[in-house]
């Protein structure tokens, strides 16, 4: 028979393993509510900062301590139709009619994730990269994916499309501590998101998927090529 001593210890940590089950799991509901405060908040109020810019605020300050991003704000109605349908065209074809996820992309990285043995490829909409950006680190691991999910599904259900295109377009990296449309036309062009050409559109857009690289390289042979899919396919885009 098992002593006494032995039954109170056993006791004692079922009841602390209890305790710290309760407790995590009223911390996941605390942080989901606030997750979804901040969305529900940014249906009609521009945000300050994202949790990208404030992973690339810490990285630029490794090096600068005084290091700031660049990153203004511009209404929808102030950002280049060229622009807008770059992005689409590049990122997330059937942005304006779809419910927040792009299936059959998620189904072939699903299969190049197996394949491989870790995640390598998102299929990621423009509202998935949006939910990212927001709220998460830029790791890979399945417990992001499916926070990303979760924040993906609360966006398409509280937002407009153009709301979720103007925040994206105003926030995504473009370059080593340039955030946004505004600041990314000024950093390449000098110019305003307002008076975008179909080019600089096309080549801001191309852009996106590894700005700090693209920044750097800026005559890369993808880059360019990339630029003419992304010209060829714009007029074709749908517009929220």
């Amino acid at each position: 028979m098992p002593r006494t001593g032995d039954l109170a210890l056993k006791n004692t940590k079922k009841s602390w393993l209890r305790r710290l089950s309760f407790w995590l799991a009223v911390g996941l509901i605390l942080y989901q509510a606030w997750i979804l405060g901040h969305v529900v908040w940014w249906v009609n109020h521009n945000l300050e900062t994202t949790a990208f810019m404030r992973e690339g605020l810490e990285k630029l300050r490794i090096k600068n301590p005084r290091a700031q991003i660049r990153q203004q704000w511009v209404p929808y109605s102030h950002l280049s139709v060229n622009l807008k349908r770059a992005l689409i065209a590049s990122e997330d074809e059937t942005f304006a009619v779809n419910d927040g996820f792009d299936w059959q992309a998620m189904g072939a990285a699903l299969v190049e994730d197996i394949r491989h043995g870790h995640i390598i490829a998102g299929g990621s909409t423009i509202t998935q990269q949006l939910a990212k950006n927001l709220f998460l680190s830029q790791s890979r691991t399945p417990w992001r994916k499916l926070q990303e999910f979760i924040i993906t599904v609360e966006l398409e259900s509280f937002m407009s499309k153009r709301r979720i295109l103007d925040i994206y377009l105003n926030v995504i990296q473009w370059g080593n501590g340039v955030y946004g449309a505004e600041a990314a036309a000024h950093h390449y062009y000098g110019t305003s998101a307002a008076n975008l050409s179909v080019f600089q559109a096309a080549r801001l857009a191309a852009m996106v998927p590894d700005p700090i690289f693209f920044d750097k390289h800026r005559n890369d042979r993808w880059l360019a090529w990339k630029t003419g899919i992304i010209m060829a396919r714009m007029s074709q885009m749908r517009l929220p």
